[in-house]
């Protein structure tokens, strides 16, 4: 008989707090109910307390989703754990998340507290938390680095307090797998009570060892894992949640089962990467453009043989179907809203279809086929439809020995400006004329392209981040035209600005 193991996707609230990946409420909403057709168990929807749209969205979330737990954190303050109870008010199936750091580190110099004292407040705050909702998980923030016989007193006491889930997070990516491993089977067997509560793996990528410690954990006896789609997350990311659960299906004799439909998992990192504007690696695993690729000989010629040679994974097992509907110039309306709603986006607005069904076109008129990416952009086009300021004409003229000029035309509320620059390239010349309309003081830090998929008549995906007054900004921008995406993304950025 298998082990179950319940599915703690963060995607919405760890993954959301990387700088320039933040959503909007609708976007949120599609994320949260592709995560639900996914199958994982717990939705962490926010941090209601941290801002009125993380508070909105946790209660919009609620309303949304119908069989996963939805979950709020806090810290362990009253203040936050009433914000969260409010937020969840509509929620079928409500936990929060509450807790503290336990390392010798953030007791003495983020707290300036005692390992008594942080005792009592994780008791005062699960007991408060409990007076809401019957589900309640607390974390031990900085465990990984925590010594477990400290560890052990923490999470024996949160149980007595009522806790039904403990969160062991490896909030730095300090440990070594066998580490986290060992730490996990130390409460297991230290810990009286434990078997009234699941042990939870919380790990981040910060030395790149996010999966192995989660796997570790898992073997150790953790029941729970917390993970993102992508392994998005803060700094260098957390754990892949297409990584373990392609891992516990691949290797059966560990007899440890999710409820993760495992071919939907191309189709939902697709979605994440598009909204959160957030490319991935084409070597990374599972997910990656090259995941499936074989360019050498050996391995080609192993594959044509027979694909297990090289090949551990079908890629249809997690979405990647060669023989998919190709969408092109010639597709209809229902041929285009079928593959929306394979990717997760329900468009019941026909006006909405329609202003998408229109961007396909011209695109298509310019690519041989559109991809489920490119579909994905044409979804998410419609943010920009709301900023003050927008593209509405570009020239560049440029080449060999031909110094680069660039005229820009900008709608800035309705009303036209025109200015011309040269550069030291395309791109240079067509953000020197904009500057000239927009007269702030802008420094671009970061400008990265990515092709969507291969071609030169593919759509090129360009990510900005712009410091102005101090503050950094992150822009996005896609289009055939590369010099027309990157200028769209510096434009994203402005639009930014505070007011």
């Amino acid at each position: 008989m298998s082990d179950r193991l319940f599915i703690f996707d963060t995607t919405l609230r760890d993954g959301e707090q990387v700088p320039g990946c933040q959503l909007n409420t609708v976007e949120k909403i599609q994320v949260a109910k592709q995560l639900e057709a996914l199958g994982v168990d717990v939705i962490e929807a926010g941090f209601p307390i941290s801002s009125p749209g993380d508070f909105n969205s946790v209660i919009e979330i609620s309303k949304a989703v119908t069989w996963p737990t939805i979950c709020a954190l806090t810290r362990a303050v009253e203040k936050d754990i009433d914000c969260a109870a409010e937020a969840l008010a509509f929620a079928k199936h409500k936990r929060i998340h509450t807790g503290i750091g336990t390392s010798d580190s953030h007791i003495r110099y983020k707290f300036n507290s005692t390992r008594e004292e942080i005792i009592e407040r994780a008791v005062a705050a699960v007991k408060y938390a409990k007076r809401y909702v019957e589900d309640v998980e607390f974390y031990a923030e900085d465990a990984g680095r925590t010594d477990n016989e400290y560890l052990a007193r923490v999470v024996e006491a949160v149980i007595k307090a009522g806790a039904t889930v403990v969160n062991i997070p490896d909030t730095t990516g300090y440990c070594l797998p066998h580490e986290y491993g060992e730490k996990i089977r130390y409460l297991i067997e230290h810990v009286d009570g434990v078997d009234r509560a699941v042990l939870s793996t919380h790990c981040h990528n910060d030395l790149g060892m996010a999966t192995a410690c989660t796997l570790s954990g898992v073997l150790g006896g953790a029941r729970q894992v917390e993970v993102t789609v992508n392994g998005i997350g803060e700094r260098a990311g957390n754990t892949s949640m297409e990584e373990i659960a392609m891992i516990l299906k691949c290797h059966h004799d560990l007899a440890i089962e999710t409820n993760i439909n495992t071919q939907k998992i191309a189709a939902t990192s697709r979605m994440v990467s598009s909204l959160m504007n957030m490319p991935v690696q084409p070597n990374k695993a599972i997910v990656g453009r090259n995941a499936f690729a074989h360019s050498s000989g050996i391995h080609q010629d192993g594959v044509l043989k027979n694909t297990e040679t090289y090949e551990i994974i079908n890629p249809k097992d997690v979405g990647i179907d060669e023989n998919s509907i190709i969408l092109t110039a010639r597709s209809g309306h229902a041929a285009l809203k079928h593959r929306l709603e394979v990717l997760g986006i329900d468009v019941t607005d026909d006006e909405a279809l329609d202003d998408i069904y229109e961007r396909f076109l011209k695109l298509a008129d310019r690519k041989k086929e559109v991809t489920d990416d490119d579909i994905l952009v044409l979804a998410g086009a419609e943010r920009s439809n709301a900023h003050n300021i927008k593209l509405d004409y570009l020239q560049v003229t440029s080449g060999q020995g031909v110094k680069p000029v660039a005229a820009v035309t900008l709608n800035i509320a309705g009303e036209l400006f025109n200015a011309a620059a040269t550069g030291n390239g395309p791109v240079d010349a067509a953000i020197n004329a904009v500057k000239q309309i927009i007269r702030r003081k802008m420094t671009l830090k970061e400008f990265t392209i990515q092709a969507i998929n291969r071609g030169s008549d593919d759509v090129g995906k360009v990510h900005m981040q712009v410091e102005h007054d101090g503050a950094l900004y992150f822009g996005f921008g896609a289009n055939t035209d590369i010099i027309a995406a990157s200028v769209e993304a510096y434009i994203d950025c402005i639009n930014k600005f505070r007011k």
